[in-house]
């Protein structure tokens, strides 16, 4: 049986070159480039070494202008209106879902679809730690709403943890005579 090699042929289609220059488009892409450009009607792309013959021109206009920063009075305004849970981009709201984690490992919240509560110690542990790396990285960056809840969060947690953990199973009891004839 003779056998034969698939043909195939690989087209780079990456508009830069790997120095990252742009690459020059063939004239088969560039036609390409110009039915898709008719067909979305966008304006077509010119060549794209006219581009890069002229690098360190400044464009005209920005398209977008920088944003201006505010004033420290109000971001502090803009952080406290609003009740900061209710937004799931807040550093609050990071916070109670690495904490609801941890609290859920440790049986303190039911399964939200079995209704059971269930002790894992190693998730527990993760959570904590992930909490308590927080805490340290962010030392001296956080208002006091924040310091606070992560502080109190954490010592609620790791009591918790320490409960669990902490409190070995009592041994078994010895067998005695009263074991077998049944405590009389």
């Amino acid at each position: 049986m003779g056998e034969e090699q698939p043909t195939f042929k690989v087209v780079d289609r990456r508009p830069f070159n790997p120095d990252g220059t742009p690459r020059e488009l063939s004239p088969e892409e560039q036609r390409e480039a110009e039915r898709v450009a008719e067909s979305l009607k966008i304006p077509a792309v010119e060549n794209t070494s006219a581009a890069s013959a002229a690098p360190n021109e400044e464009p005209a206009t920005p398209r977008h202008p920088p944003p201006e920063p505010l004033p420290p009075e109000a971001q502090t305004k803009t952080r406290s209106s609003g009740d900061p849970l209710d937004d799931p981009t807040s550093f609050l709201s990071l916070i109670m879902s690495l904490a609801s984690n941890a609290a859920a490992s440790l049986g303190m919240m039911p399964h939200p679809v079995t209704g059971e509560t269930g002790v894992d110690l190693g998730s527990a542990k993760h959570w904590i730690d992930v909490l308590g790396m927080l805490e340290r990285k962010t030392k001296g960056n956080l208002d006091q709403q924040e310091a606070q809840l992560l502080e109190s969060l954490l010592a609620d947690l790791r009591m918790q943890y320490v409960s669990f953990s902490g409190s070995p199973t009592p041994p078994a009891s010895k067998f005695s005579a009263s074991d077998i004839t049944g405590g009389k």
